[in-house]
């Protein structure tokens, strides 16, 4: 399956492993999740004490990993790969712990009812507690930045929700008063801009919504929020079969058969397929043109499902 793996011609030396937090973003239905799970596998195999994040999501990884359900509590995957699904509650009392350290304070702070009533109708606070949980795995306490691991993966919802969580660290700045709460969400916005530590992988396929939609989440990563774009990730690709020259003549082929030509079925399968490529090729073009990241190029695997030894093969690319 290695030899499925096609990188593009113009991409340069990747270096997400020496980043410390990544989101994987894009829109829904573009495989985010066997990214990230690639990608934390490679990491992984390179030794990187490795955490990949889902966002109270219906959980498909472990099927994709071949591990236990994953949870609200970190799931061991293999050596160096952790895996947790975070939900807003568990993510705030385990976040609230992890700044505040004191079991008491914590209680006094988020436990008592008008202080929890407050919290919880805070307008995007579940976000942030699973956001401040991800990101206070990859940094910790201290100037140091070190936190529980080296990489954390945060699988994202997709665009439109994946956007608005990130937008969180520059809300609580904008409206929150100083104190822990806004020193945390700065300290996160810093983690996440410094390209050198964060950034944004973003996928997508080699079609035309798709290709629409991450040329405008790209922008609004790059100019407004200001997150590093570490790489972008076509997923799904066909290794061509046909030439520009002749996709023409492949896709009026059906037309000059007769219905009952044993060719026929041949005919469309190869017009259909010519089309599909036509679509791919154009998309590549425009996210080309579009991005000044380096793009890689995954394979459309024709299985009925991606299970470990796909992402295995997956995760090849990333090396």
């Amino acid at each position: 399956m290695r030899g499925l793996l096609i990188r593009h011609k113009d991409v340069c030396k990747m270096d997400l492993f020496d980043k410390r937090f990544l989101f994987v973003i894009g829109k829904g239905g573009v495989g985010k999740t066997t990214v990230a799970a690639s990608l934390g596998l490679a990491a992984a195999k390179r030794g990187k004490r490795t955490l990949i994040a889902m966002t109270n999501v219906k959980e498909r990884l472990s099927r994709k990993l071949g591990s236990a359900p994953i949870g609200d509590d970190i799931v061991s995957i293999r050596e160096n790969l952790d895996a947790v699904n975070m939900t807003p509650e568990k993510a705030l009392e385990e976040y609230g712990m992890m700044i505040l350290k004191i079991r008491a304070l914590y209680e006094t702070l988020f436990e008592n009812r008008y202080a929890k009533a407050f919290i919880r109708g805070t307008p995007g606070i579940d976000a942030w507690s699973m956001l401040g949980k991800a990101y206070f795995h990859a940094v910790g306490h201290g100037k140091d930045g070190i936190g529980d691991y080296d990489l954390v993966i945060l699988d994202t919802p997709a665009t439109g929700h994946g956007l608005d969580m990130i937008r969180m660290p520059m809300v609580i700045t904008a409206i929150a008063p100083s104190g822990l709460l806004s020193r945390e969400a700065s300290r996160a916005l810093e983690l996440f801009r410094d390209p050198q530590r964060g950034g944004a992988v973003v996928v997508t396929l080699p079609e035309d919504m798709p290709t629409n939609e991450t040329l405008e989440l790209q922008t609004a990563l790059r100019d407004e929020l200001r997150i590093p774009i570490q790489s972008v990730v076509v997923n799904q690709t066909l290794k061509p079969l046909f030439g520009s020259e002749i996709r023409e003549e492949i896709q009026s082929f059906p037309a000059k058969l007769d219905a009952s030509s044993p060719l026929a079925t041949l005919g469309r399968a190869g017009r259909v397929r010519s089309m599909r490529e036509a679509v791919q090729a154009e998309s590549l073009e425009r996210l080309k043109a579009g991005t000044t990241a380096p793009m890689l190029r995954l394979p459309r695997l024709f299985t009925p499902d991606i299970g470990p030894a796909q992402i295995e093969a997956l995760s090849h690319a990333f090396q």
